[in-house]
């Protein structure tokens, strides 16, 4: 999920809301009015929403305008019954991502732009092909990380309760909780079923975690970024000048099992790496984009690799993306997650929200890669098991000539700091 400076929400994840309760949104401007004489209003406000913003201008072969007529004709003696009309009308769209939350779900939306969390920390969603509910990635080092939760586990059944036909909403409600309470997750991984209990935990998130390091490529920075959040520019900035400072010959960028995060940090990430060039591209229905470029402010030009895998999703991938169009990195590692919708969460007149598909978006190259993701320039694999060894059991390895993906990340960087040496001394 990607947050824009004004305050509306864009999840370039396909879906966005997570078990983590907010402490603080900042984005109700809007939405702290007295509920509207009718219920009935607010039916019509919703479909205003979608009329005017949806991406697919047919709304994926609906008769919205006949939509209208059947919401409109019923009669509406509270809001709950308000309610369970929009998502009935907002399920004919057949778009996972473009729901309704009611006033308590809007507040416990994922994104919290202090960074202190209240859960198990996991951002889960509907899965475009099955409409399974899936684990997009787990956030590090929290309750979920370290109990061996992956991205891409489909969750069958929480507390017991089967999760067929059950949208994020529900399942969210379901899993977040207070601090030192239990959850009982079932999820299918690879065909098999794994049964976990976690405690929820208040959670506090340092985006950044940065290191000099001594390798075979020599002198190098290695800085993981955890997630995009609202100080992870600030992070960020204060470790590449803290490298710089002591003379690294080249960097690794770590964002294997990054969910994302907000829109503005990754581009402001973005410009730390790059001099020039496009960073997004987002195109709405009537296939006008807008683009986000570097603003000539570049921190280093030493090279520069970046690590992803299949937990790497959302700003991960626009800022992967950005800088492998850009010739200005090699990515390393798996096929990313695949998530490049973008979605507007509103407020609404009596509290609720309203998430929005309203646009895609495209790497600097023009490719969508809703559905496929990052396509690493050198692919090196990790299995499920591996992947489980290397975080959750081995963590001293990760990051180290133990760890297959930075081993070689480093082999990598090696090569293109002797090439950039090899090109210096030819200018």
């Amino acid at each position: 999920m990607v947050i824009t400076r004004n305050g509306l929400v864009l999840g370039a994840t396909a879906v966005t809301l997570s078990t983590i309760a907010v402490t603080s949104l900042g984005i109700h401007s809007q939405g702290q009015a007295l509920f509207k004489e009718s219920p009935k209003e607010l039916v019509d406000e919703v479909w205003q929403i979608i009329n005017k913003q949806y991406v697919d201008g047919t709304f994926n072969q609906v008769d919205w305008k006949a939509v209208r007529s059947e919401y409109l004709s019923k009669s509406y003696t509270n809001k709950e019954e308000a309610y369970k009309s929009i998502r009935e009308m907002l399920k004919k769209l057949d778009d996972p991502y473009t729901r309704f939350m009611d006033p308590e779900e809007f507040k416990n939306m994922q994104v919290d732009t202090s960074g202190e969390l209240t859960g198990i920390g996991i951002q889960i969603g509907l899965d475009e092909k099955t409409k399974k509910l899936t684990v997009i990635a787990p956030i590090e080092d929290t309750p979920a990380f370290k109990a061996g939760i992956l991205a891409k586990d489909t969750i069958i059944y929480i507390n017991g309760k089967s999760t067929e036909g059950m949208d994020t909403n529900e399942a969210v409600s379901l899993i977040r909780g207070e601090p030192g309470t239990k959850v009982n997750l079932t999820i299918l991984r690879e065909g098999q079923r794994k049964e976990f209990t976690i405690t929820r935990a208040r959670i506090e998130i340092h985006p950044v975690e940065f290191s000099q390091k001594q390798t075979p490529a020599g002198n190098i920075g290695y800085i993981r970024l955890k997630q995009f959040s609202a100080n992870a520019a600030k992070e960020m900035r204060d470790a590449i000048r803290n490298l710089e400072s002591k003379q690294v010959a080249g960097y690794i960028l770590d964002l294997r099992n990054n969910p994302g995060g907000l829109l503005y940090s990754s581009v402001e990430i973005a410009r730390m790496w790059m001099d020039r060039g496009t960073i997004v591209s987002t195109i709405d229905r009537r296939g006008e984009a807008e683009r986000e470029m570097a603003n000539g402010r570049a921190l280093t030009n030493k090279p520069l690799v970046v690590l992803v895998d299949k937990g790497s999703a959302s700003a991960s991938e626009i800022l992967s993306g950005a800088l492998q169009d850009n010739k200005r990195a090699v990515v390393v590692g798996s096929q990313t997650f695949g998530k490049g919708l973008v979605q507007s969460v509103r407020p609404l007149d009596d509290g609720s929200g309203l998430a929005v598909t309203i646009a895609k978006y495209h790497t600097p190259l023009g490719r969508d890669i809703n559905k496929h993701g990052i396509d690493p320039n050198i692919v090196v694999d990790l299995s499920d098991k591996q992947r489980q060894e290397l975080w959750i059991k081995e963590r001293e390895k990760v990051a180290t000539q133990a760890d297959p993906q930075f081993a070689k990340a480093v082999e990598v960087l090696g090569k293109e700091i002797a090439a950039k040496g090899t090109n210096a001394q030819r200018n």
